[in-house]
């Protein structure tokens, strides 16, 4: 379900950044914490950095707890564990469709958008003063609440495709899903 969340909160991720309400990105760089609260109150925290351009080519690296990579370029996704030593290759079951979800998504008023994305409702806050994404918040379907909250964000920066780019170490396993 973790990576199934993970994939639907990228194709949110896209459509904000092409979104021309939000300054029409090309890309979006910027560290994140990501604050999972379950059913039961349970709550774990991750961080780390999120590149996206707007070509469909999206980086999430975390860093803590746990380091893993996820990489997606359109239809495709790479879940890269290096602690477990291990890559799992999932083809997604469609391309992402940026105008879809664009037309899914609605302006609630001057720094919040929303959007319903396979039953899911995303939230996007903007900083007020800059009007760069500062906060996305969903539940997922097992009823946790999701909250991502971005610093350092830079739009529109340069984003090199070298960094999209994954070499299997030859001692990883590969899981093909």
């Amino acid at each position: 379900m973790f990576y199934k969340s993970l994939i639907l909160l990228v194709l949110f991720c896209i459509s904000c950044v092409a979104s021309s309400d939000i300054r029409n990105l090309d890309s979006f760089k910027a560290s994140f914490t990501q604050i999972i609260t379950s059913s039961s109150n349970n709550i774990i925290e991750y961080k780390g950095e999120v590149f996206i351009k707007k070509s469909g080519k999206i980086l999430w690296k975390y860093e803590t707890p746990v380091v893993k990579n996820v990489y997606i370029n359109n239809d495709f996704a790479i879940v890269d564990e290096p602690e477990l030593e291990q890559a799992i290759f999932t083809q997604l079951e469609s391309e992402i469709n940026i105008i879809k979800l664009l037309n899914t998504s609605k302006k609630m008023d001057n720094d919040t958008y929303s959007t319903n994305i396979d039953d899911v409702e995303y939230l996007i806050t903007l900083s007020k003063n800059d009007e760069k994404i500062k906060e996305i918040k969903y539940k997922d379907k097992l009823e946790n609440n999701v909250e991502i909250k971005f610093s350092n964000v830079i739009q529109n920066g340069e984003i090199s495709d070298e960094i999209f780019k994954f070499i299997v170490p030859e001692y990883y396993d590969i899981i093909r899903k």
